[in-house]
């Protein structure tokens, strides 16, 4: 059986300013510092091997305070980096966009539209399930960690494990699965997350 810790990273810059976020990089805040070092009080006497984290500077940074309390290394897995689904509106403040882009506020409201610049959801979704599939596949380890954004966890519970949304995704939010020999998986633990969902036994 394997077991796999997915983790959002830490409270940003971005976060606070109110600005699109996406692909657009980052750092972690004092705030989002601390988070982390408290995510590692929690998950780093677990047994992970290896941590592998979108190149994104925010989950590298959180990545790495978890790597340190772990005594492991990271890897970095490019399609495990959050949607660029804000197009020209990445790094935008969301005020500014309203005002200057008022008709693309107003499409981002459905995940499924592509606005000028930006990466079709099925693109996302199809990048994700691949590189979780190809992780949590991998022979050399039986508890591995990933460090990856918001919008990847949708894509988790929604695409590849089919349980449905997710209602709330806290910083450093985290849930333990556990790979059953039948390839499924099993919800074992959690925090910093709410679903729409009854979690499944």
């Amino acid at each position: 059986m394997k077991k796999i810790y997915f983790i959002r990273h830490g409270e940003t810059t971005g976060d606070v300013e109110n600005r699109y976020g996406g692909d657009y990089n980052d750092h972690l805040l004092e705030k989002g510092i601390k988070q982390s070092e408290s995510l590692a009080e929690i998950l780093g006497d677990k047994g992970i091997e290896v941590i592998f984290a979108s190149p994104l500077v925010r989950a590298q940074e959180t990545a790495k305070i978890l790597a340190d309390k772990a005594n492991c290394e990271v890897k970095t897995e490019p399609n495990l980096k959050e949607r660029n689904q804000y197009g020209i509106l990445t790094g935008m403040e969301k005020d500014e966009a309203k005002e200057k882009y008022p008709e693309l506020v107003e499409a981002l409201k459905d995940r499924l539209n592509t606005i000028e610049g930006a990466e079709s959801y099925q693109d996302f979704s199809d990048r994700l399930t691949k590189a979780f599939a190809e992780i949590v596949s991998l022979p050399d380890y039986n508890t591995v960690a990933i460090v990856s954004h918001g919008g990847p966890f949708r894509v988790l519970f929604r695409d590849i494990l089919k349980w449905g949304e997710l209602s709330e995704i806290g910083d450093c939010a985290w849930v333990e699965l556990e790979k059953k020999e039948d390839g499924t998986f099993v919800w074992v633990n959690s925090g910093g997350l709410k679903t729409e969902f009854e979690i499944p036994d």
